[in-house]
């Protein structure tokens, strides 16, 4: 006999909990001289090659502008050591505090783009501007990834996950399936 879980109504407004497509992200930019840091929790993998990554970035934030007017940004990937770093950040304006200099993260050149590494975060991605036409509409960003930079190990690094309501799972246990995919997926 085949068991399936009960279900019950949830509020539509509450589905993160559930979809949420990835870990959390640190997210630099530089325009005019200036540094911010931005916590994102919604983006996805759009592409293999050219590596593009979609993103929503709320008009009202002021990565927004920051990431309009240059057209680039770095996606950081934090590990679960970062966390009430990673909180702290999403609480707080860049327009008002340096939070590298806040939070004690250390910046690091890029070597395609402006914007800062962050040293501290597991992995790296220095992305560009590909598509804009959904940035007016939707705040929805589409960049490519034009160098990636990840640390040796781990290899699977503790990633933080948001539920919402201040709620974070972590990573965890990995399953190995590899030899059921075809050559062609991986």
């Amino acid at each position: 006999m085949n068991r399936y879980p009960k279900k019950k109504d949830f509020p539509v407004s509450k589905i993160r909990r559930y979809l949420e497509p990835g870990p959390v992200v640190l997210v630099s930019s530089s325009w005019k001289g200036k540094t911010n840091i931005m916590t994102m929790g919604w983006h996805t993998v759009m592409e293999f090659t050219p590596s593009l990554v979609g993103c929503v970035i709320a008009g009202g934030n002021h990565s927004f502008h920051m990431i309009s007017n240059s057209g680039e940004c770095v996606i950081n990937l934090p590990t679960s050591v970062l966390i009430d770093t990673v909180i702290k950040i999403g609480n707080t304006s860049g327009a008002e505090i340096d939070k590298f200099r806040e939070f004690e993260l250390t910046p690091d050149e890029a070597q395609e783009v402006e914007a800062p590494l962050i040293r501290e975060c597991h992995a790296s991605f220095e992305c560009r501007l590909h598509d804009g036409s959904l940035v007016e509409k939707y705040n929805f960003f589409i960049f490519e990834v034009v160098k990636a930079h990840v640390a040796a190990s781990p290899k699977y690094p503790e990633t933080l996950h948001y539920t919402g309501d201040g709620v974070f799972m972590l990573s965890g246990k990995t399953v190995n399936r590899r030899s059921l995919f075809s050559e062609r997926l991986l």
